[in-house]
């Protein structure tokens, strides 16, 4: 089982918040996707034992490609992987760039997934997070895909943003139930480092986030999702039943996935891979036959943490006997004593006898309680 991600790094903006890697130039998309069908065929080698259940398409802005590049991308996947039938193919889509015409494209192209971008409902908060679509876009497109047919479709929405007051939030939370969407994912406002909402905030021309507005907002966010018959499967992630997402669990899951495009990564374990994060770069280094990557071997101690980090997100929570297996009795020991004073606190419940699982008011704190459950270099030493 694998997991296959494009990254697609145009825009044709600059969100505020978003700090993730991306060119609002164009000029160079033609040779981008010549660039990542060769990486495709050069990777392929390398995951021949590789069943793939998922495709998905982030970015960046996905939904800016063309039925043209996105039919070429798919192609030269499917001549060279081994693609299950019934594989989740997520598109990410921005709301402005749906129309009917395009929704079109993307099922024949064998889309049956939806990301759309909404992140807001409000155009004064859209304006604030530097969005280039209105509200009414928003509900629009989102009433577009599921009258063309996507039955599978997910919502991103941004709590914590100052100025979204507490009903105002209740309200974008329940005009996206009464549609019906099968699966929200749900996240706090984050001041990136180097983004412009980082500069507005050290320029005082935007103000800090409120923790506790983001703690009071999650907690709604809970009470909603729960009475309306949704599963919390991971911290920021709501599904109706059978509508997890399959590829961000793989993530969650540490299954293997590879990774195409400037800063995509892949992980076949304990090797991660990361291409650099430059387009122009990574066009040239492809046309000179070689991926531009780095990669390190992960440690038993950094699987370890990374399998406690991820799997502290979702709903199943980590599973000491898992740690048994995988990494032996002194981890699962130095993990036992390490989570203690979360459960005297109850912000961690044992479930099933042996799963330790984040309570409600847990899930406020996970990076904290994550990291205490951490093992460093010097541990290896004095603790195991």
């Amino acid at each position: 089982m694998a997991g296959f991600y494009l990254h697609i790094p145009f825009c044709r903006q600059a969100c505020y918040y978003c700090n993730f890697h991306f060119s609002t130039s164009l000029a160079y998309m033609d040779e981008m996707l010549q660039a990542m069908q060769m990486e495709m065929q050069w990777q392929a080698a390398n995951w021949r034992s590789h069943h793939f259940e998922t495709i998905y398409f982030g970015g960046g802005t996905p939904s800016l490609l063309s039925a043209k590049h996105l039919d070429a991308l798919l192609q030269t996947i499917y001549r060279n992987y081994d693609i299950d039938a019934k594989a989740e193919i997520t598109l990410e889509a921005n709301p402005d760039d749906i129309d009917a015409t395009k929704l079109q494209q993307w099922k024949n192209a064998g889309i049956n997934r939806l990301s759309v971008g909404v992140q807001a409902l409000f155009d004064d908060l859209l304006r604030v997070l530097h969005r280039s679509h209105d509200a009414r876009q928003a509900i629009r497109s989102v009433q577009m895909a599921m009258d063309a047919g996507f039955e599978n479709i997910s919502i991103d929405l941004i709590y914590g943003i100052p100025g979204l007051t507490d009903i105002c939030w209740a309200d974008e939370v329940e005009r996206m139930l009464s549609m019906h969407i099968p699966h929200l994912s749900c996240y706090a406002l984050t001041i990136e480092p180097h983004t412009a909402l980082d500069y507005q905030i050290r320029k005082h021309q935007f103000p800090q986030v409120d923790e506790e507005q983001v703690a009071r907002q999650y907690l709604m966010l809970l009470d909603m999702m729960e009475a309306a018959g949704y599963e919390a499967y991971e911290i920021s992630s709501f599904a109706r039943p059978g509508f997890r997402a399959r590829h961000n669990s793989l993530y969650w899951n540490g299954i293997p996935y590879l990774g195409i495009g400037p800063s995509a990564h892949s992980y076949q374990p304990p090797f991660r891979r990361w291409n650099i994060a430059h387009n122009m770069r990574y066009i040239q280094s492809i046309r000179q036959n070689q991926i531009p990557y780095e990669e390190e071997c992960l440690t038993k101690r950094m699987q370890y943490n990374e399998y406690v980090m991820l799997r502290l997100r979702t709903l199943e929570g980590v599973d000491i006997q898992s740690i048994h297996a995988l990494f032996g009795s002194c981890f699962a020991n130095y993990f036992q004593q390490q989570v203690q004073p979360w459960m005297d606190m109850q912000y961690v419940v044992i479930k099933q006898s042996t799963r330790y699982v984040l309570s409600r008011t847990g899930r406020l704190f996970a990076d904290r309680i994550a990291a205490s459950l951490f093992i460093a270099d010097e541990d290896l030493q004095t603790k195991l």
